[in-house]
């Protein structure tokens, strides 16, 4: 089995910032995943669901306009199976987020994880059992301006992806 690339987003209250941030990875770094995974919050209401598969809906479209076709995954941090037998969704956003790059890393894979869209306690839960040597890419879209719309809708002045780890064109 050969490597892949993986590209763990998560969903907190904008599905922009999920689709924006993945256009700016694409375009910007050329980082092209094979698998996404979706990290999501407890569906508590019909609402949560509807932006759960648009954003789905917006990562393949987006895939799409660059010619790649990624498997895309979602897991819902409530339910996931802890190992300490905790309810706490920080606990199992530490145990899910971990558990995957460490799995994904064992198995030969580059693993890039976009910390913008989480909402605080899923990104504080996904890197505080990692270090940044666990990974090969953390993306972060910064906007000076919150927007609610498309990446290219937004002056290109206002929004810069950072990135914590180099990728290898960047050395």
């Amino acid at each position: 089995m050969s490597s892949k690339k993986i590209y763990i987003t998560m969903l907190g209250r904008s599905i922009w910032a999920v689709l924006n941030t993945y256009y700016a990875v694409l375009k910007g770094k050329q980082y092209y995943p094979d698998d996404i995974i979706l990290i999501a919050e407890p569906i508590l209401d019909p609402e949560h669901t509807k932006n759960l598969k648009l954003t789905k809906k917006g990562l393949a479209l987006t895939s799409n306009h660059f010619g790649i076709t990624p498997a895309i995954h979602h897991q819902i941090i409530s339910e996931v199976e802890c190992e300490v037998g905790s309810d706490d969704d920080f606990i199992k956003a530490v145990q899910c987020v971990s558990s995957l790059i460490k799995k994904r890393k064992k198995a030969g894979d580059t693993v890039a994880l976009d910390i913008t869209p989480g909402k605080k306690t899923l990104v504080t839960g996904a890197l505080l059992p990692i270090t940044l040597s666990d990974m090969d890419h953390v993306f972060y879209l910064s906007v000076k301006d919150i927007t609610a719309a498309p990446f290219m809708m937004i002056p290109f002045q206002i929004q810069h992806i950072k990135y914590f780890t180099k990728l290898p064109n960047d050395r």
